[in-house]
């Protein structure tokens, strides 16, 4: 039984626990809406070039990703081996939005595909039980060209927002 409370908080009764008058509550939580902009030029730091920002993002499982064909001629789309184990790939068509909802906890490795050896890649890190089960099979996925020092430096930043462990 689910019951709305508010546009933010719904009451969630399962089981025996809807039919037991004494049984506590449990409060889910409402799937959160992010956006990832796909761009020529960072609007902050116009040496920074075919970028998505931002370029590492945190969320809970089934929220949903929607990225911004902001500029022309960028898509994104899950980079093989960098993604934890059942959860489902995608592959976004150039110059169109794609959205994914993530249910599974874990690190979750993208690109733009015409865009990857300049270093257009991004990382989604999927909060909750399980997070870190494919951290080290994501940190030693081979990347080629620009894109190794990009996430060379996404990690770094992963690890300062305490993503990492």
């Amino acid at each position: 039984m689910t019951v709305r409370l508010s546009r933010r908080r719904t009451l969630v009764l399962a089981g025996a626990a809807a039919l037991t008058p004494f049984a506590a509550p449990r409060l889910s939580r409402a799937a959160t809406a992010h956006e990832v902009q796909m761009l020529n030029v960072h609007p902050d730091n116009p040496r920074q070039r075919m970028v998505f920002l931002p370029r590492v993002l945190a969320v809970e499982p089934g929220d949903t990703v929607t990225f911004l064909a902001t500029d022309r001629g960028h898509n994104s789309a899950s980079l093989d081996g960098m993604i934890p184990a059942g959860a489902e790939a995608w592959d976004g068509r150039i110059n169109e939005e794609v959205s994914v909802t993530l249910e599974v906890p874990g690190f979750y490795g993208y690109q733009c595909t015409p865009h990857y050896s300049t270093g257009m890649v991004g990382l989604i890190v999927v909060r909750g039980d399980g997070m870190m089960d494919n951290l080290d099979a994501a940190q030693e996925v081979r990347q080629r060209g620009r894109a190794a020092a990009a996430f060379d430096e996404i990690w770094a930043e992963a690890a300062e927002m305490g993503l990492t462990g």
